[in-house]
């Protein structure tokens, strides 16, 4: 089964500094059945504005990954990590028993646009941790690349839930398959293009949550960025 879910029935909330799509509740958006999907809990397309951020906040209990698709993203925290993340970066932050961070546009000139995603923590109260890693593009063209799991496969950022997390960039004409273990659940975020899933068209900002489907078939009919989230 795939539903699919449309970028215009997202939450909406624009601050002036951040422009902010919600896929799941979150903050002043309450659905009661966009509370989340498996261990995904929110995926908030943000776009901030040049100079702008988020000051330091707490969170806890919370796997929290950063995605950006265009700009800087400057991160702070209470861990004492101090980095900037470009497109092709993924950062993972552990909450767990709690940590304070700040997040702002790195640059006074340009806005930043990236995906912040949160998966619930397989236990609370782990140790707070942070990771982050580069994927190129080259990585990610034509092929699903993992960039997050529970055990740190093949280079990815590791998080504290049985989850599998694919970043893929698919060129006009180019497809994939993806064949879910029985049992898993998968949903599927289109961040930029147009992406064919199983001859349904998502465009940038749909996503599709998906149960016993044997075979994902992803295609471009132009270009397509989008995850592919493999949950318990």
């Amino acid at each position: 089964m795939i539903e699919p879910r449309r970028a215009q029935d997202r939450g909406h909330a624009d601050h002036g500094w951040l422009n902010s799509h919600h896929s799941f509740s979150f903050a002043d958006y309450h659905n009661p059945s966009r509370m989340g999907y498996s261990s995904l809990r929110v995926i908030n397309e943000d776009r901030v504005a040049p100079g702008a951020g988020f000051p330091t906040h707490s969170h806890r209990d919370m796997e929290i990954i950063s995605y950006v698709l265009a700009g800087a993203l400057e991160h702070r925290d209470s861990l004492g990590n101090g980095s900037t993340i470009r497109p092709g970066d993924v950062q993972r932050m552990s909450a767990g028993r709690g940590v304070r961070h700040s997040e702002y546009n790195a640059s006074q000139n340009e806005p930043v646009h990236f995906l912040q995603i949160w998966l619930l923590p397989e236990r609370a109260g782990i140790e707070p941790g942070y990771e982050q890693q580069h994927y190129p593009e080259s990585e990610r063209r034509g092929q699903l690349r993992l960039i997050a799991s529970h055990d740190g496969d093949a280079g990815s950022v590791r998080v504290h839930q049985d989850a599998r997390v694919y970043a893929s960039l698919l060129q006009s004409g180019e497809s994939l398959q993806y064949t879910p273990a029985p049992g898993r659940h998968c949903y599927v975020h289109v961040a930029r293009g147009e992406l064919a899933l199983n001859g349904d068209t998502l465009v940038a900002g749909d996503a599709a949550a998906i149960a016993d489907e044997p075979v994902l078939l992803l295609s471009a009919p132009g270009m397509a960025e989008f995850l592919l989230f493999d949950l318990a």
